[in-house]
């Protein structure tokens, strides 16, 4: 659905704007880690302080109801730049690299005249170097990070100031430490944090490119644990603000046992170091937007804002996606291009993987071979697309789970055969074969399983799953000839990563 931000006057559509041009326009790809979409003012909470954000989605297009296609880091970035499902890139685990041969967003606009660049956390699991993916000038992961430390030399801060203790080990020491249950500072001030430094680096790119078309990806590490800010920041929530997500009884078979002995304080404190990792990544959209406004490229650049996927924070007891409930799947989508675009809201359904064919072609580059979305492009031209998404259909085949979600319900399918290797493991061995359907409309929260007296729903919601399977997965030739429904999902939720040489 199309909607104004005041609802009362009706429908109001988006204007792509007919405008000669000298050039090609910019595209300024803006992308955060573990930033869950219900953590912005603009999305409606009152607790979140995300100014730029929400002036971004002001005057461009907020969708609403985006997801990802899977609710981990690598999978997720990697089917977003190449406009592919999961499985079909080729990454669905934690650790794969992308093969190097794989069409990616970069590479489409690289071929139509763009210089491009990719500055942070981008997931690819291998050495940057010119190229890469179709990035030119890419300065990302491990890389960034020693670029970070080598040049910018901090400034004392003051030792009486509670900071987080480095290194941080995730995993190796309690929850409420890497976690940063205490709402710690990293201990640097703001001028010398690695999300200034990126931002800078991306402002210097912009500025030394400003007469030639660029298409930059600037991927910052915020959110992510351990909820990174600087020392100017501490104090900026009270935990005791933020109202711990109630577990249901029925969800301790599924309870990650990292995470079993936080207790409430803790919760609250994971929440506000949270929050305020948000509000510092928010400062540094801020400093990159003023910076395009400064060299006067506002009118001549699409800008895009999103996340890889979103995170639960006390959901279902978890502090971490990796699940299928709506807190992990539903991530920030806003898209501005003053002149160009008209600001709205999209309620409709639609998932990462419709993101790289719309952005291909509002910049008029060739499109991908293998697409397997539906373009956004129509919503941006003041049309309804022929077939809005009446679901959307995520995976997280780590622990060999897909998810369906209608408009009503939701469905969580699981194999439930895989031992977990993702560090979330319960106190339950592995389960065997799970079907959750949950009843959004009176049960928002996801608590209450309804697939047993729904059964003909259930049916239906899995045969949906299966034919997103056949029509996208590179083994669907190789498909039993028998079997139910369940044995067919069974057959190619499996990784088969091909996991090139790092």
């Amino acid at each position: 659905m199309l909607t104004r931000r005041e609802f009362g006057a009706g429908w109001a559509p988006f204007v792509l704007r007919g405008k000669s041009r000298r050039r090609r326009p910019n595209l300024l790809f803006l992308m955060s880690d573990d930033h869950a979409a219900y953590a912005m003012g603009c999305d409606g909470d009152r607790l979140a302080l995300t100014p730029n954000l929400d002036r971004l989605a002001r005057e461009g297009v907020r969708f609403a109801s985006h997801y990802c296609n899977s609710p981990v880091c690598t999978p997720s970035r990697q089917s977003l730049l190449t406009g592919q499902m999961p499985h079909s890139a080729g990454v669905t685990v934690l650790e794969t690299a992308l093969a190097t041969d794989k069409p990616t967003l970069a590479r489409q606009l690289k071929q139509a005249g763009y210089a491009t660049a990719a500055f942070g956390k981008m997931h690819f699991n291998r050495q940057p170097q010119p190229g890469l993916h179709g990035f030119d000038h890419p300065l990302t992961d491990g890389a960034a990070n020693r670029e970070w430390q080598q040049r910018v030399k901090p400034a004392a801060v003051d030792p009486s100031i509670p900071a987080q203790a480095l290194p941080w080990r995730p995993f190796q020491t309690p929850a409420r430490v890497w976690l940063n249950a205490a709402a710690a500072p990293y201990p640097r001030s703001d001028a010398d944090m690695r999300g200034t430094f990126l931002a800078h680096e991306a402002m210097r790119f912009m500025e030394e490119n400003r007469n030639r078309p660029f298409a930059l990806w600037v991927s910052l590490f915020e959110p992510h644990s351990p909820f990174d800010f600087p020392v100017e920041d501490r104090g900026r929530f009270d935990p005791r603000a933020f109202e711990p997500p109630q577990a249901a009884a029925g969800d301790d078979w599924q309870v990650p046992l990292i995470f079993r002995d936080l207790t409430v304080r803790e919760k609250q404190g994971i929440a506000a170091a949270y929050y305020t990792s948000v509000h510092f990544l928010d400062r540094n959209w801020g400093r990159v937007l003023e910076k395009l406004r400064e060299l006067r490229l506002e009118e001549d650049t699409l800008v895009v804002y999103t996340a890889d996927h979103g995170y639960c924070l006390g959901q279902h007891g978890r502090f971490e996606k990796h699940c299928g409930y709506d807190p992990a799947l539903r991530v920030p989508l806003i898209l501005r291009w003053p002149g160009r675009i008209g600001p709205g809201v999209v309620t409709d359904f639609t998932e990462h993987i419709d993101l790289g064919p719309a952005l291909l072609e509002l910049l008029d580059a060739p499109p991908f071979q293998v697409q397997h979305g539906r373009s956004l492009a129509s919503y941006l031209q003041g049309r309804k697309p022929e077939r809005p998404r009446d679901h959307i259909v995520s995976e997280y085949l780590e622990n060999e789970e897909i998810f369906v979600r209608t408009q009503r319900w939701k469905l969580i399918y699981c194999s439930g055969r895989r031992k977990r290797l993702d560090g979330y493991e319960t106190a339950y061995p592995a389960p065997g074969r799970y079907v959750r359907l949950f009843d959004l409309e009176k049960d928002p929260g996801e608590f209450r399983n309804v697939a047993p007296e729904n059964a003909g729903l259930v049916r239906q919601l899995e045969a949906i799953a299966l034919e997103r399977m056949r029509a996208t997965h590179p083994d669907a030739g190789a498909e039993p000839s028998s079997g139910s429904v369940e044995d067919l999902l069974d057959f190619y939720l499996p990784p088969r990563d091909a996991r090139p040489q790092a």
